[in-house]
């Protein structure tokens, strides 16, 4: 990787959520509770969200006082550089609240509207990945080493290994749960594992075939969409469409088209 500012936005975003990761890990009160909700009573934000938001974001406004940010629990501004974080300081909050250790830190630097730089750190995995534009993907940690990251081959969607997520809201969630019950008998099986930012990475690292949601923000997607893409993975929403709200889908070739037919047969992009 040449580009110098690629290089010390990677730096960076490696850092802060070294950082988050620790305080998260290490920090979180035996009596943790609920600080506030979001869309439905059970889409709950914790005051550790809150603390390890404003650490990354104090951390890159530090080094980098000119970026703009975009963050979970509300930290929004323009910046006058050309460079926009986009942060999930706690990917996996019902999980961390239950003592689950699913549960990411997800930072991306946006260059003029792009994402460039993807970081995700999986704490109680102790595992980092981490993917630069056009760089590849790559995983780190004690267990795993320092190894580039390939998605798996394609396989037959009837041997497919497929994650998704549901939403908070009741209405939303009963239609999301009826499109899993069509899509189980023609794939191997379904995980759901509550962090977005990590089921995006697993595809990454070929440790699922597929993940697919409707419902993600900017923040749940930007890094582990950048990492999966990084790893050989094709990433998408609804047929010509790039992932979004409406409908995210992240595969490996020759997996992600017949999952995308049978999403948008069974009405997954909508309510």
């Amino acid at each position: 990787m040449t580009d110098p500012l690629r290089t010390e936005l990677l730096d960076l975003a490696l850092e802060a959520a070294r950082r988050a990761g620790a305080l998260l890990r290490d920090g979180r009160p035996d009596d943790l509770a609920v600080a506030r909700t979001k869309s439905s009573p059970i889409d709950v934000v914790t005051e550790m969200d809150i603390a390890a938001e404003k650490l990354i974001t104090g951390f890159l406004a530090e080094h980098r006082p000119g970026d703009g940010f975009l963050g979970e629990e509300g930290a929004a501004s323009p910046g006058s550089s050309g460079v926009r974080w986009v942060i999930d300081p706690l990917d996996g909050t019902v999980n961390y609240l239950y003592g689950l250790p699913t549960w990411s830190v997800s930072i991306a630097a946006e260059r003029d509207g792009e994402t460039v730089v993807g970081v995700v750190a999986a704490p109680m995995r102790r595992e980092t990945y981490r993917a630069v534009l056009g760089g590849g993907a790559h995983v780190t940690g004690p267990d795993v080493g320092e190894r580039r990251l390939s998605c798996r081959p394609a396989a037959p969607l009837d041997q497919a290994l497929v994650s998704t997520g549901f939403a908070y809201v009741q209405a939303v969630r009963s239609h999301q749960a009826d499109v899993a019950q069509r899509l189980i008998p023609r794939v191997r099986d379904i995980r759901r594992g509550g962090s977005a930012a990590i089921d995006l990475c697993d595809v990454a690292a070929g440790r699922l075939d597929a993940y697919y949601e409707r419902g993600l923000n900017p923040w749940d997607l930007a890094a582990g969409d950048l990492i999966a893409r990084e790893a050989g993975a094709v990433t998408g929403g609804r047929p010509g469409e790039a992932a979004s709200g409406a409908l995210a889908i992240a595969a490996s070739p020759g997996v992600f088209q017949p999952l995308q037919g049978l999403l948008e047969e069974f009405g997954a992009w909508h309510d």
